[in-house]
């Protein structure tokens, strides 16, 4: 009985659950505010949240070895509390569930949403080792807000929503990867913010993100208020993280990093309804 709970739970956690939650509820929420009606909304968040899961469970178990040898504990396969067999076969369930579930808004939206998933599947399969690893990230945020406008028969698609979607998952790799990076190191892998650093991937992360409201605030059809103080207050925080970020220790910059990703958010949901 515990056994069948335990297994369950250890797949949740081996899912990456934060950032499928996140993206999941981001990718909804835009649904919602551009005008997908019920159904289209549900089809897009089980899709969504499908790929996601295929995405977290293929890394886990991809990573199974690399956890293992730097005592990742907080891992399930590495910790034992789940075997890499199962996370591949919920990995790969998951990518055959997403595939009707992506057609269900469409055939062109199901072949953009699959790319989408696609990308974040060559990132697990060796490209976040490289100098390429911002790639599939670029891609993957940049073709999720495309998906859930080709759902929408005669919707227009304008330039500024995958660019922006695109800035926003390329300052979130960068974020991602902060506190993996000493592991990443020790277990040969070098993607794009191992090369920058530290303190090279949190500005890359900050200004990749302030970027994205900036084109929001400059392209999208948004309230002026918002268009010109909303990038001026992502800009001020994270002048302050970074300055308070001097001091030994100091988590400021990944602070002011996350609050300009939420202010990003919350301008591609307004620009979208």
């Amino acid at each position: 009985m515990l056994r069948a709970v335990a297994t369950p739970l250890a797949l949740l956690r081996a899912c990456h659950p934060e950032p499928t939650v996140a993206v999941t509820a981001m990718i909804t929420a835009l649904a919602v505010t551009a005008g997908r009606d019920a159904r289209g909304v549900l089809f897009v968040a089980a899709a969504v949240l499908a790929g996601q899961l295929s995405i977290g469970w293929l890394n886990d178990a991809l990573d199974a070895g690399r956890d293992t040898a730097v005592g990742r504990s907080d891992k399930p396969v590495a910790a034992g509390a789940v075997t890499v067999r199962t996370v591949g076969v919920a990995a790969a369930v998951a990518a055959v569930v997403c595939v009707p579930l992506s057609f269900a808004s469409g055939a062109l939206a199901g072949v953009v949403h699959l790319v989408a998933v696609g990308a974040g599947w060559a990132y697990d399969l060796g490209v976040k080792a490289t100098r390429w690893s911002v790639l599939p990230y670029l891609v993957c945020f940049g073709l999720l807000p495309v998906f859930v406008l080709l759902g929408i028969p005669g919707a227009p698609v304008p330039w500024w929503l995958p660019t922006a979607g695109a800035l926003l998952g390329a300052g979130a790799h960068f974020a991602n990867v902060l506190p993996d990076l000493d592991d990443d190191a020790a277990t040969g892998v070098r993607g794009l913010p191992h090369r920058f650093g530290a303190a090279g991937s949190r500005a890359a992360a900050g200004l990749l993100l302030l970027a994205a409201t900036v084109v929001l605030g400059v392209a999208a059809p948004l309230p002026t208020v918002l268009a010109w103080s909303v990038p001026l207050v992502a800009a001020l925080v994270l002048a302050a993280g970074f300055r308070a970020g001097r001091r030994p220790g100091s988590r400021a910059p990944f602070r002011a990093v996350l609050v300009t990703a939420a202010l990003a958010v919350l301008l591609l949901l307004v620009a979208s309804s």
